[in-house]
């Protein structure tokens, strides 16, 4: 293999880029949009900055061995600077609880939720030691294209009881409901129910615990963009604002791309950082194990969706944290509502983004960047009108951060504007809406995930959300991992 194609500029293409250039591959990114990041997008709106998300740095070790590769360091292009506390949590009743990796002040804070929990914690802590090792260091980076990969990790993922929740798993350790949510609300940073998702999902307390959660000075946005200058320092092309409108086939392997526009190229590799089902229904669609590859991945469940929205506001607010998570009245109760019942609920819960708190040349001077977002259905399960629905569910979480952090909230906004799950659907082309691609449940997940090489066409590779291990910065980046170990290897 001399030449490679990667179709869309997230996270995971970006990072698959990099490795196959850095191993001498010539390789070309075609990304629709007119900016690289996939959802890691920017606007720039009124002096503010918003990132789309996702804006949780972790493992920063992942992303720097991407630098490491060509002898290069991630500080010639990004600066990361570290976050603390890592989410204030905030309830209803008026309850903080700061998450950090701070071990006298974590023990205080879950000392204040309940004395009895702490040596709890740390049992659950053990726990979240053996899942990240067994589940991210041995297996999160290996791509799984049979099932007998499955089943030589099936003892470890039976030793931690893989078939159980993450919020099962929390609770079998901790007693206090307030922290029972703190240390299992994770999975929804990657799309995840934490009442359905495999516990093997706690490794993200000891990813955060060990590596720390970051900021990219600038914003997300700036990430993307020194990756964007080390793939192409490396000699690597990329091209946007030209959707590829089909992957070409010849027999069984991929020969090229065609985009919108007419551009073509051939290649011997081809790699999809694109929707998964955008990808075999649309790109593939004159191939017949694509369609029946499409059948299957129509019947699988998928991650809810997202509305977002982002504001910039009068003011400085050295009080609110970077990330706080804002709790509703209800948590059990509302998840079951977005992932089972397809219900927009009266209630919701928030992540709010504060990155102003960090880096202030974000926005104007004496003024905040902000976004709050809710988990909602996605639109094969909440099929509604969202040029009506977003106005009035806007209003409301505004009128809910007002009420909880910042009273004047809607004299003091200069800018504002919303995403919603049919945003995703078009600008992303992501199915139904969703945020994360499938649903990270253990019958979704490694062997029973998208193959980070198709089973019927060899020369066709996927990346990113859809593929193992799954969503987030971290995951994405695995992926990518996992699969240059596959392309380069069949050189």
């Amino acid at each position: 293999m001399k030449s490679a194609i990667v179709i869309g500029a997230g996270f995971g293409g970006l990072a698959l880029a990099i490795r196959l250039q850095s191993a001498g591959i010539a390789t070309t990114i075609v990304e629709s949009r007119d900016k690289p990041g996939g959802r890691a997008y920017y606007w720039e709106r009124d002096g503010f900055t918003f990132d789309a998300g996702p804006t949780v740095i972790t493992d920063p070790a992942c992303l720097q061995e991407l630098w490491a590769l060509s002898g290069r360091d991630m500080a010639e292009d990004v600066t990361l600077e570290p976050v603390t506390p890592f989410y204030r949590l905030n309830w209803v009743d008026g309850t903080n609880f700061d998450y950090t990796n701070d071990e006298a002040l974590l023990q205080r804070e879950i000392g204040k939720l309940n004395p009895a929990d702490i040596a709890g914690y740390h049992k659950f802590l053990e726990y979240a030691e053996g899942v990240y090792r067994e589940g991210y260091e041995k297996l999160g980076h290996v791509a799984f294209l049979d099932f007998a990969t499955m089943i030589k990790a099936a003892p470890a993922l039976a030793k931690y009881q893989a078939w159980r929740s993450v919020y099962s798993i929390v609770s079998k350790y901790v007693q206090n409901e307030k922290l029972r949510e703190a240390l299992s609300f994770h999975t929804l940073l990657v799309g995840g129910n934490p009442m359905t998702t495999s516990a093997i999902y706690a490794l993200i307390h000891k990813l955060e615990r060990d590596g720390g959660v970051w900021f990219a000075r600038g914003g997300t946005n700036r990430l993307v963009a020194g990756l964007v200058a080390h793939f192409e320092r490396l000699g690597g092309t990329l091209r946007l604002g030209d959707p590829v409108a089909s992957i070409e086939t010849l027999g069984d392997r991929a020969t090229g791309v065609r985009c919108a526009s007419g551009w073509e190229a051939q290649a011997d590799a081809i790699a999809a950082n694109s929707d998964i089902m955008h990808t075999y229904r649309d790109l593939l669609n004159s191939s017949r194990s694509a369609q029946r590859t499409k059948a299957r991945l129509e019947r699988k469940s998928y991650s809810p969706s997202l509305f977002v929205v982002h504001f910039g506001i009068k003011g400085t607010w050295p009080g609110i944290p970077h990330h706080m998570i804002l709790f509703g009245p209800r948590y059990k109760e509302l998840l079951a509502d977005i992932y089972d019942h397809g219900v927009l609920a009266q209630d919701f819960s928030l992540y709010l983004h504060h990155p102003t708190v960090t880096d202030p040349s974000l926005a104007p001077e004496g003024h905040s960047t902000f976004y709050a977002l809710a988990p909602v259905p996605h639109m094969g399960k909440f099929p509604v009108d969202w040029d009506e629905v977003g106005p009035i569910l806007e209003k409301r979480i505004l009128d809910e951060v007002g009420r909880r952090l910042i009273p004047d909230i809607h004299e003091r906004i200069v800018t504002k504007f919303s995403y919603a799950p049919h945003d995703f659907a078009t600008d992303l082309k992501a199915h139904l809406g969703s945020a994360f691609s499938l649903e990270p449940v253990l019958t979704q997940s490694a062997y029973f995930r998208v193959h980070n090489r198709d089973d019927h066409i060899p020369n066709l590779y996927f990346v990113g959300a859809g593929t193992h291990p799954g969503a987030g910065i971290p995951g994405v980046v695995g992926s990518a991992k996992a699969t240059a170990a596959l392309m380069l290897g069949a050189r």
